[in-house]
């Protein structure tokens, strides 16, 4: 299956790009090719996520309002359009293991969830009260379908039980400082998560029974930590040692850098 890229961009501009590989015998290496573009909002496009079968991609607008668009083969049809949120939506993501669902977080403070399966989208849940500032990713456990989490400007890293689907209880919050923006599970692990705080650097977070932690601290990029993720590569589900690099990228300075956590090398 060839690998799909999307691009959602300030313009309102949606870009899908395939991944492939140089015909000219000079170059090398994998090059990235334009599929299909379209212009989708008249606001700014501020987050794009895939569902699952990558045959939808669902966009959060700075106008409060959430998009889905189809994705047929050269062409992109918006499916669903409504309303969401009162201020930007700054995280939209489709629940890996039920795709009927979708979850927004917003700077109107809420962390809300809709089902795809009524048009237009009904919320199954909306939380006003438990952030405190506006909501800027969402993560969910890679291998419990029951958690998931937020990063909030408030600096917290919540823990959310959604066994109550219709009422989920925030279990556990963990201040991380500088604003969560954003916040990657390790693959197939549900012990270590990847986040970008902002105005203090990076952090590596252990997950225990009994303890969650910062394990480390990275801060060698000069600006706003905005970009964190891991190596996919080389990842496998038996939960090996592998894939342990981590991509982190800063906001003005333009910098990105890849490293190995000193707290998860073998010793």
């Amino acid at each position: 299956m060839t690998p799909f890229l999307a691009q959602a961009d300030a313009d309102g501009y949606l870009s899908v790009h395939s991944l492939g590989f140089a015909e000219e015998s000079t170059a090398c290496g994998a090059v990235l090719k334009q599929v299909c573009r379209e212009k989708v909002s008249s606001s700014m496009c501020l987050y794009v996520d895939w569902n699952l079968s990558s045959t939808s991609t669902v966009l959060g607008l700075s106008d409060g309002s959430i998009s889905t668009v189809a994705v047929r083969e050269d062409q992109l049809q918006t499916s669903q359009l409504w309303m969401a949120h009162e201020y930007e939506v700054w995280c939209t993501v489709f629940d890996t293991y039920q795709p009927h669902l979708l979850y927004s977080g917003s700077d109107d403070c809420r962390f809300s969830c809709w089902d795809l399966r009524e048009s237009p989208s009904m919320p199954v849940f909306q939380n006003a009260k438990s952030h405190k500032m506006g909501v800027c990713c969402i993560a969910q456990n890679p291998v419990n379908s029951n958690i998931l989490l937020t990063g909030s400007y408030d600096e917290f890293l919540r823990f959310w039980d959604l066994r109550s689907m219709s009422k989920p209880v925030n279990s556990y919050s963990l201040c991380l400082g500088g604003g969560v923006w954003r916040v990657k599970y390790r693959p197939y692990r549900e012990d270590l998560v990847l986040a970008a705080c902002m105005h203090n650097g990076f952090a590596v977070v252990r997950i225990g029974e009994e303890e969650t932690m910062v394990v480390e601290s990275y801060e060698k990029h000069g600006s706003l930590a905005y970009g964190a993720d891991w190596q996919r590569g080389d990842c496998v589900e038996d939960g090996s040692e592998r894939g342990r690099l981590v991509a982190t990228c800063s906001f003005y300075d333009r910098l990105i850098r890849v490293w190995e956590p000193e707290s998860l090398m073998v010793k």
